[in-house]
């Protein structure tokens, strides 16, 4: 199995009435940070009808190599691009269409063998961490990824889900049926995230809870597992994303606590072209320091529960 060098795999799970929550937002994130933390970190994108992990690392026109056994996958960066960072990849579908536009139209079992083969057939190095970006839902896919890796995985290798859902009651509602397939299938759920807990205004100094804020940590308590912390809505983390300008805040800005605010000089070079790596331009946004910390809770239940 190519998983074999892979120490710990971490699902990033969520169900929602539609997509749009931010699972791949916050997948693409704990990477970075686990990627910042010194470890070599995997992302696997199974979200087949909508993969767009590619994009968010802005690797869209990457290609993956074939080679004897299976496929390489995309390097975003690598250990030695940067002192102190682990290695990052991807593998997604993303990189197997011909367009970027082009619909996957398959059936369920067409699904489920692209899943299987996923992870079978990609040529993962030595990770210290492997996230399975997966679509919403409980569906095909889901059920797939959980029978292999729990009849193929090595003892202790896959550490479980992190869930991510968004404040607001109907959108809780919906997850609690993710939890409870995490339940069904014994698949750990290592902590829930609670994404777009607030809007940070690219203006001013303002965070507005446009969702409300706290369901995520009501129905982590209600299931008994680790509420492992809010994340805003944050303008700049787009724009980084999407055209890799530098995140730069009005002085005062403050995000659960942690001054964030930029002086006269960084506002001047965020308006310079910028070749850094993303990796380096991600240590200046706000939720670079809020996903430290969420990266530090979900390295501690990884580690506790390979004990």
């Amino acid at each position: 199995m190519s998983l074999d060098k892979v120490k710990h795999i971490v699902l990033q799970k969520v169900l929602s009435g539609k997509g749009g929550v931010g699972k791949s937002s916050i997948t693409t994130q704990l990477a970075l940070s686990l990627s910042l933390a010194g470890h070599s970190v995997g992302i696997l994108d199974i979200d087949l009808t909508g993969p767009s992990i590619p994009r968010l690392f802005g690797i869209e026109s990457a290609k993956v190599t074939q080679a004897p056994g299976g496929w390489i996958p995309v390097p975003v960066h690598s250990a030695n691009s940067t002192p102190g960072v682990g290695s990052l990849s991807c593998m997604s579908l993303g990189f197997l269409l011909r367009e970027r536009g082009d619909a996957v139209v398959w059936r369920g079992p067409k699904k489920t063998a692209m899943v299987r083969q996923f992870l079978t057939d990609v040529l993962w190095s030595e990770l210290d961490y492997l996230l399975i970006d997966t679509p919403p839902g409980t569906s095909d896919e889901h059920i797939s990824l959980a029978e292999t890796l729990l009849k193929n995985a090595l003892p202790g290798q896959v550490a479980g889900a992190v869930v991510v859902t968004t404040p607001q009651a109907v959108a809780t509602a919906d997850v609690k049926k993710e939890l409870n397939f995490c339940v069904k299938t014994g698949i750990n759920v290592i902590g829930v995230v609670e994404n777009m807990s607030g809007f940070v205004c690219p203006n001013c100094s303002e965070c507005t809870n446009v969702f409300s804020k706290g369901g995520g940590q009501v129905m982590a308590q209600e299931f008994g597992v680790k509420f492992l912390g809010s994340v805003p809505i944050d303008p700049q983390f787009v724009m980084l994303v999407e055209t890799g300008r530098r995140p730069v805040y009005p002085v005062g800005t403050e995000i659960n606590g942690h001054d964030i605010g930029s002086s006269e000089a960084a506002h001047t070079l965020a308006d310079t072209k910028d070749s850094s790596l993303l990796i380096e331009k991600y240590k200046d946004c706000s939720l670079c320091k809020i996903f430290r910390d969420i990266t530090k809770d979900v390295i501690t239940a990884v580690e506790a529960q390979a004990v």
